[in-house]
């Protein structure tokens, strides 16, 4: 009698369907995750900006994007901008960039208010995407 060996077409199948399976889970999952640190990277560029603009503003002076030390575009904020005053709250915004949908050209902003006081806020609307920190859950 003659042995054949190898994989019949059912278990194939069966290993086919568990791959998609678990891709359906994954993707959507991994997605989620590029979201997350793509807002916590436009964070960090823009909570870099926040002690020079403390400096600026103890020197006397209005703060803007160049005197916080500051550029735009960068590799996460498509805009990145300083809205200073010496007399009402400062603003520091990055639009986000180059990220998955969900956070796509959404805004972080971090506001200063006239006390010295830095609050964190957002734009993007699915909050488990963003630190506790900015509003998120």
């Amino acid at each position: 009698m003659n042995n054949q060996k190898g994989f019949t077409l059912i278990e194939l199948m069966i290993v086919v369907a568990i791959i998609g399976i678990l891709a359906a889970i994954a993707i959507p999952q991994y997605s989620r995750y590029q979201a997350k640190a793509k807002v916590s990277a436009a964070m960090a560029e823009a909570s870099a900006l926040k002690t020079g603009v403390e400096d600026t503003i103890n020197a006397g002076t209005v703060p803007t994007l160049a005197l916080a030390g500051g550029t735009s575009p960068t590799s996460n904020c498509s805009t990145l901008a300083v809205n200073g005053s010496l007399t009402a709250n400062t603003t520091v915004v990055c639009t986000i960039q180059n990220a998955p949908q969900q956070v796509n050209a959404k805004t972080v902003t971090f506001t200063r208010d006239t006390t010295g006081t830095w609050s964190c806020a957002s734009n993007v609307t699915d909050t488990t995407l963003l630190p506790k920190s900015c509003g998120g859950s």
